[in-house]
C-alpha cells in the first residue's frame, strides 16, 4: 500500500531521503497534483441558469394564479442557421418554464415596412409582454429602426435607446441579457465587483458598453472601477494585467493569453468562436476569447466555453420577460 510521507504520495517502503529519485509514475502524479492546484474554479453558467429558470418557474406559477401568463414574441427574419438555433432554444425554454411563446418566422425577403407593421401589432397586444427581433436581420432592413420601433415596456432584449439611457442613468430598466448574465454569474459565485477593477475587452453595443454601464452603477452588485479596452487601446496587456475581474468580449478566438492577466483574476469569457479541430467529428469546436488552458492556471475563477455565459443569456431573457409581465399587472 502507498503511504504519505512529508505531504507527498510515495510507494510503500520508500523513505524521503536525499538523493533518491522517485519512480516516473510518482513524479507524473506529483505534477498532476500541482497542476490541479493551479487550475481556476469553474464558473458554471449552465448550473446557474438552471437555478434561475427554476426560480422563474415558481414566479410564473404565482403570476398565472393572478391571471397573468408572461408572453414572449420572438421574430426571426431569414434562415440564418445560427439564428435558427438561438430562436429554437429560446422557444424551448419558454415551454419549459411556462412562458407563452409567440413565433413569427418571416422570409428573408420580408419588406422592412411589413416587419415594422408586425412590431406595431405586437406592441398593442396585451398578451405579449416581451418582443425580441433576432439579430442579425437581412441587410435591406435597418436594424436600429426596428429596435426603435419596439415599445420600451416590451424591450426584453434591453437594446432600445430608452433602456440604454435608463441603464446609464441608474434607473430601473431592462438590462441587455448577456451583460446581466455576466453580473449574475459574478454575484452567485461570490465575486462582488464592488471596489474591484473590472477590465472589459470589447466595446460593442451588445456587451462591452452595457456591461460597463451596469457594473459602474452606485448599486448592489456594481460599484466597480471600470476600464473599457478595444482595438485601439495601446499597451493592452499592461491594462488587462491590472484587472481584478476581466470580461472578454472582443470576438477573437483565444485572444487573452496567460501573460495578459495577473494571478488570482476572475475571468468572464463572453466569446463564442468556432475554430478548426481535426479531433472532432465536425472538424471544428467552440472556444472563447480567452486561452482557457493557459489563463485557467493563473485565474482564481473562469467561465468555460461552452457552458459559461451562453446559457445565462437565455435565462436573463426569461427573467426580463417575467419582469415585464409583473409590471404589466401594476
Amino acid at each position: 500500500m502507498p503511504e504519505y510521507i512529508s505531504g507527498e504520495l510515495k510507494p510503500a517502503g520508500l523513505r524521503c531521503l536525499a538523493g533518491i529519485h522517485y519512480h516516473p509514475s510518482i513524479q507524473a502524479m506529483k505534477g498532476l497534483l500541482m497542476m490541479k492546484k493551479r487550475t481556476a474554479k469553474l464558473i458554471d453558467g449552465k448550473k446557474v441558469s438552471e437555478a434561475i429558470l427554476s426560480e422563474l418557474k415558481q414566479e410564473i406559477e404565482g403570476l398565472k394564479a393572478q391571471g397573468i401568463t408572461p408572453g414572449l414574441a420572438v421574430v426571426l427574419v431569414g434562415e440564418d442557421p445560427g439564428s435558427q438555433i438561438y430562436v429554437r432554444n429560446k422557444r424551448r425554454t419558454c415551454a419549459e418554464i411556462g412562458v407563452a411563446s409567440f413565433a413569427y418566422d418571416l422570409p428573408k425577403e420580408t419588406p422592412e415596412k411589413k416587419l415594422l407593421d408586425l412590431i406595431a401589432k405586437l406592441n398593442a397586444d396585451p398578451k405579449v409582454h416581451g418582443i425580441l427581433v433576432q439579430s442579425p436581420v437581412p441587410k435591406h432592413i435597418d436594424e436600429q429602426k426596428v429596435l426603435n420601433a419596439l415599445d420600451p415596456r416590451k424591450d426584453v432584449d434591453g437594446f432600445h435607446p430608452v433602456s440604454k439611457g435608463k441603464l446609464l442613468n441608474g434607473e430601473e430598466c431592462f438590462v441587455a441579457c448577456t451583460p446581466a448574465g455576466c453580473q449574475e454569474l459574478l454575484l452567485r459565485y461570490g465575486y462582488d465587483p464592488a471596489g474591484k477593477h473590472v477590465v472589459i475587452v470589447g466595446r460593442s453595443n451588445i456587451v462591452g458598453k452595457p456591461v460597463a454601464a451596469l457594473l459602474m452603477q452606485k448599486a448592489k452588485g456594481a460599484n466597480a472601477t471600470v476600464t473599457v479596452c478595444h482595438s485601439r487601446t495601446k499597451n493592452l496587456s499592461a491594462v488587462t494585467q491590472t484587472a481584478d475581474i476581466l470580461i472578454a468580449a472582443i470576438g477573437v478566438a483565444n485572444f487573452i493569453k496567460a501573460r495578459m492577466v495577473k494571478k488570482g483574476v476572475v475571468v468572464i469569457d463572453v466569446g463564442m468562436n468556432r475554430i478548426p479541430d481535426a479531433t472532432k467529428k465536425s472538424g471544428s469546436r467552440l472556444c472563447g476569447d480567452v486561452d482557457f488552458a493557459g489563463v485557467s492556471k493563473k485565474a482564481k475563477a473562469i467561465t468555460p466555453v461552452p457552458g459559461g455565459v451562453g446559457p445565462m443569456t437565455i435565462a436573463m431573457l426569461m427573467k426580463n420577460t417575467v419582469f415585464a409581465a409583473k409590471r404589466s399587472g401594476k
